[in-house]
């Protein structure tokens, strides 16, 4: 099976936004089915994110979300976790490219174009980035 690594807008799709498209990644991630992982520099990104006025999201409820997020995800030490061969234009998304690379074969669900436009150069090596919110059901036979 593959690993699962979820960029902060899919997170904040699911735990902010509520977005349909979302819908069965979200449930499977609240029924337990599935347990992506996250690291502690994804985890720092997604509080900064959180925390923005645009979300209007008081102290508690960023909280909540956080401390959700941690208990559905394999937490991994960033010192762990090697450079990935490819560097991402955006370099807040890098962390997300280093976490999936690290957890071969895996896919990445992200709907950032820096991301996505890397596709067909990490799929060579195991990594699946997708926009698809359903690519954790694809198994590829793994």
């Amino acid at each position: 099976m593959k690993s699962l690594v979820l960029d902060t807008n899919i997170l904040l799709d699911i735990f902010v936004f509520q977005d349909e498209r979302a819908a069965d990644l979200r449930k499977a991630l609240l029924s337990k089915a599935i347990r992506p992982f996250s690291s502690q520099a994804t985890l720092i990104e997604f509080a900064d994110v959180l925390s923005r006025p645009l979300f209007c999201l008081e102290a508690s409820a960023q909280e909540d979300i956080l401390s959700q997020w941690k208990g559905m995800s394999y937490i991994l030490n960033d010192a762990d976790i090697p450079a990935s061969p490819w560097k991402c234009s955006d370099p807040d998304d890098q962390i997300f490219l280093d976490l999936a690379y690290f957890n071969r074969p895996s896919t990445l669900i992200s709907k950032d174009h820096a991301l996505l436009i890397m596709a067909k150069i990490t799929a060579k090596t195991g990594v699946c980035i997708s926009k698809d919110y359903n690519a954790f059901l694809i198994n590829d036979g793994d």
